[in-house]
């Protein structure tokens, strides 16, 4: 069967769709995702990419075919921070990580750290309320900053334990927020200086990696002489769950590079990711208090006066729908790429070997094809018959396939009980349009100010 090149969306001369797509991503994206019914060829300077956008092409390479489409050139640059991670890795290492890191992912393993997640959420609600108080009973607050903060705490406590020196949490932050801006002007510049060329960006790079790496070498250093120390130690963190974990086969464990890079991969996937949705669920609150006020009845018909848990969490049936929803309207990660292992046959058009393929949930999430007014804030769109009426890759905010997000139930899950616990205590109101800036994660531009006040119901 002949099969066609695919449709070239027309560029300008070197850089063609470069300046387009650096401008303003989404919207150029969204317009290709309106012209073209299902692929389209643009080109970055000299990298030649294709844009999917339908869900079954894109259920295709993620699963399917998954074998096919490995992590390219984005996950590259991301590996100079992340190590050979799970989210970086690829083939038996990459299978035989997932299989060691997938325990301590399990929902009855979770259900040990919703403690943390309440303990983190009422902190930052009487922050909230000795701050009104002093204010009158309203203020206006930087969400995004607010949310950073919040969520730093939950992941890192998380991953080490409640014990962990507060000094230590502040200079993983202050690190990785450092590697995280240079990784992602690096992703958005086809042509950049190597890494070994003495530049202030690249020496600002190194000097930050080695500080992190030292810092998570320590507590793996100290969490290993305790376990030596008593090996009948228990530490419900996901580090104890990690270092513990052996191969079924060989019965090996995870040296002290590998629990680094898994370490950091959990680290930056879990924290700036979760405080991005978090973010953008308060905006969308904020500009819907029936939202609001649907969400604080369930909270206060299924949780009364006490906390989440492992089993009220499950009944929180439309807090979890306006969390699908807000993934929906905003994914953290806005973007996933492949590259072609071999040629390959997308209907009836051709991608040839070693090229770079990606599509964008953020554009999905958006296709007419699969949402009713997709721009609309509306949590319906996840009660159960809508979801039977869907292809299943239509929705994607923690990718799919094997690779599929191994953090993703602990995303849900912090979501749910902050969500719940914040709309119990507190009303929001929008006080200006914020648009999302795509970097590595999708960001909001600025600090998200939003008028936060004292639920009148509570």
């Amino acid at each position: 069967m002949f099969l066609k090149k695919a449709p070239v969306v027309k560029g300008v001369f070197f850089f063609g769709h470069a300046l387009e797509f650096g401008r303003d991503p989404l919207n150029f994206l969204l317009k290709l995702q309106n012209n073209y019914e299902r692929i389209a060829q643009l080109r970055i300077v000299y990298l030649k990419v294709y844009l999917l956008v339908n869900a079954e092409d894109i259920k295709y390479v993620l699963q399917e075919n998954s074998k096919s489409f490995v992590k390219g050139r984005a996950y590259r640059v991301l590996g100079q921070v992340l190590g050979n991670g799970i989210l970086t890795s690829h083939g038996e290492f990459w299978h035989r990580q997932r299989k060691l890191a997938q325990p301590a992912f399990y929902k009855q393993r979770l259900a040990l750290l919703v403690d943390i997640m309440n303990d983190e959420t009422m902190t930052l609600v009487k922050r909230w309320e000795a701050t009104l108080q002093q204010e009158n009973g309203s203020t206006t607050l930087p969400m995004t900053k607010e949310m950073m903060k919040a969520t730093l705490l939950i992941v890192t406590k998380s991953l080490f334990g409640t014990g962990i020196d507060p000094n230590k949490i502040a200079h993983i932050s202050q690190d990785i927020d450092t590697l995280n801006e240079i990784l992602s002007m690096q992703m958005r510049t086809p042509v950049r200086f190597p890494m070994w060329v003495p530049t202030k960006t690249n020496q600002g790079f190194k000097a930050a990696s080695k500080r992190l790496d030292a810092v998570i070498q320590e507590i793996i250093s100290t969490r290993r002489n305790a376990l030596q120390s008593n090996p009948e130690a228990q530490f419900d963190d996901l580090l104890q769950m990690l270092i513990t974990a052996k191969d079924e086969e060989t019965g090996e464990q995870m040296t002290d590079k590998q629990l680094r890079d898994e370490i950091v991969t959990l680290f930056i996937a879990g924290h700036e990711t979760t405080a991005m949705a978090m973010s953008w669920a308060m905006y969308l609150l904020a500009q819907h208090p029936e939202i609001v006020q649907k969400m604080r009845r369930e909270a206060q018909e299924v949780l009364g006066e006490h906390l989440p848990n492992f089993e009220n969490i499950r009944q929180l049936t439309y807090t979890s729908q306006v969390v699908n929803e807000v993934l929906r309207l905003y994914p953290p990660a806005w973007a996933i790429s492949r590259q072609v292992m071999e040629d390959q046959k997308i209907g009836k058009y051709l991608i040839p070997a070693k090229e770079q393929v990606f599509f964008c949930p953020y554009l999905l999430h958006r296709n007419k094809a699969y949402w009713t007014n997709p721009e609309e804030f509306n949590p319906d769109n996840f009660l159960p018959e809508r979801i039977k009426q869907r292809p299943s890759y239509s929705y994607l905010p923690f990718g799919g396939g094997p690779r599929l997000c191994i953090g993703n139930n602990f995303a849900l899950m912090e979501m749910q009980v902050m969500l719940a616990l914040l709309v119990k205590h507190f009303d929001f109101e929008k006080m200006e349009n914020v648009i999302p800036d795509p970097q590595i994660t999708l960001k909001p531009k600025g600090n998200m100010p939003i008028k936060v006040s004292m639920s009148a119901e509570f």
